[in-house]
């Protein structure tokens, strides 16, 4: 079973979510999403704790208070962490944990630690916990399908893109072009009236043009 919690710091609100084990934890690693972070408390055991970010968010730009929030449901379930004051947690993308096969259960490392974030945490604030702790729901989940849908859904909104950068493309280009065969116009235009009022000039002003 997974845990999840939901930040209401900002609005909409930002659906969290940790596993209950060690072994659940090696699923969660498996099978994160891209616009998942991950949360621990430094140098100390706790909880594997994952922040899901809506599409339009950023991992080095989650608003504090949904970042303090996870902060604090990391140190509360932490067995040290939780009894102790000014914890550091540690957060990074999903997709930069990396794991190796000499590593026990629920132990990760990263690729680039450049990519690893602190918060620093005070202490336990229970208004915080127990607040995130009333949203906890628990449910199986299917790590292999949740990660083909998330796919599937990346896909659509992918093509969706593409076929509305192409026709803002080709309006762009349909402008150009009307706009080319406009200024051609305009210029065959003023040749013909050019030619017109030649035709058209009295032949003895010509001769005083010439004389003059």
């Amino acid at each position: 079973m997974v845990l999840f919690f939901e930040s209401s710091a900002i609005q909409p609100h930002i659906e969290i979510y940790m596993g209950k084990d060690k072994i659940e934890n090696e699923e969660l690693i498996k099978h994160g999403f891209d616009n998942d972070v991950w949360f621990h408390v430094d140098k100390l055991s706790s909880a594997h704790v994952y922040m899901r970010l809506r599409d339009d968010m950023s991992w080095d730009n989650i608003p504090h208070p949904a970042l303090y929030d996870c902060s604090q449901l990391v140190k509360a379930n932490s067995i040290q962490g939780n009894k102790k004051d000014n914890v550091i947690i540690i957060y990074t993308p999903w997709s930069n944990l990396k794991k190796t096969g000499d590593m026990e259960d629920g132990a990760v490392a990263f690729h680039n630690d450049r990519l690893v974030k602190r918060v620093h945490v005070p202490t336990r604030e229970n208004a915080i916990v127990n607040r995130i702790n009333k949203s906890k729901t628990e449910r199986e989940v299917d790590f292999i399908a949740e990660k083909i849908e998330r796919e599937r859904k990346l896909g659509q909104m992918k093509k969706k893109d593409a076929i509305v950068r192409k026709q803002a493309t080709d309006q762009a280009k349909k402008e150009m072009q009307d706009e080319k065969a406009a200024r051609s116009y305009d210029k065959m235009w003023s040749a013909e009236d050019e030619e017109e009022a030649a035709a058209t000039q009295p032949r003895g002003m010509e001769m005083e043009d010439d004389f003059m």
